[in-house]
């Protein structure tokens, strides 16, 4: 009897953490999926879109705790999709934003594997925005650096020296282990007054906010204990945000004060 299988993969972003941020496309793709392999950031409650029966598995990827090497993932992906069908890998935030959605699927068309792209509301630009944070503005900043804190080799972005020289608006995914030497790369660049927000967990219940300025954000992050996963955002922007004015402006009124 012939094999009537007919294997896809639809790589899906599942947004930046609230899971009702997954687009419809998204839904549907996990409505219709006889397998769900699911990463650390993406919310499990996202889960109950895929049917009852549909088999789960986790694949997530944390700092020295790896459920799945890449390579693994990858097979696993492929040979899910010859034997069950319709694959669903869903990732956190969007697929292609370092989220090394191109390499799986690179990996899964070498198989002759049909696969399909539903991209996902990235965290680059939604966690700061709920915090009323615009990452550009007219007048204030004209664009934005978008940077991995942490390379494959485990080293910091020669980006971050980079963007720590401009006037754009700077967001760091994948930092909180690096900050101090973020931090001592925009205080080179005599930046020690510029704004600073850090959103752990951003746009869910677990949501906890650090901000201040190059100067004292180490002293804050540690007050607040605030640790991976979140989002960095350096620039003036940060001081533009309604929800935050009242701190800067209590902040630079003691400031006045010394």
């Amino acid at each position: 009897m012939l094999n009537t299988i007919k294997p896809k993969v639809t790589l899906v972003g599942a947004g930046p953490g609230d899971p009702d941020l997954l687009t419809l496309k998204g839904a549907k793709a996990l409505a219709e999926a006889n397998v769900v392999l699911y990463d650390a950031l993406a919310n499990e409650e996202i889960l109950a879109y895929a049917p009852k029966n549909a088999i789960k598995i986790f694949v997530g990827k944390k700092i020295g705790n790896h459920a799945y090497t890449q390579d693994q993932i990858n097979q696993l992906i492929v040979d899910n999709a010859l034997t069950y069908g319709s694959v669903v890998r869903l990732k956190g935030g969007d697929p292609f934003i370092f989220g090394r959605g191109s390499e799986e699927i690179e990996f899964i068309e070498s198989f002759g594997i049909e696969t399909l792209v539903v991209p996902g509301i990235s965290s680059v630009v939604a966690v700061p925005a709920s915090l009323g944070i615009s990452i550009t503005k007219r007048g204030v900043s004209e664009s934005f650096w978008a940077i991995t804190g942490t390379t494959s080799d485990r080293k910091l972005s020669e980006d971050v020296a980079l963007a720590a020289q401009s006037s754009a608006t700077v967001v760091i995914l994948m930092g909180m282990h690096k900050l101090p030497q973020i931090i001592h790369l925009f205080q080179k660049e005599d930046k020690g007054d510029l704004p600073v927000a850090i959103i752990q967990n951003g746009t869910t219940l677990e949501e906890k906010t650090g901000v201040g300025t190059v100067n004292s954000i180490l002293e804050i992050v540690k007050e607040k204990q605030l640790s991976s996963p979140a989002i960095i955002v350096l620039g003036e922007v940060v001081r533009e945000s309604n929800k935050l004015k009242g701190f800067y402006e209590e902040f630079l009124s003691k400031e006045i004060i010394r």
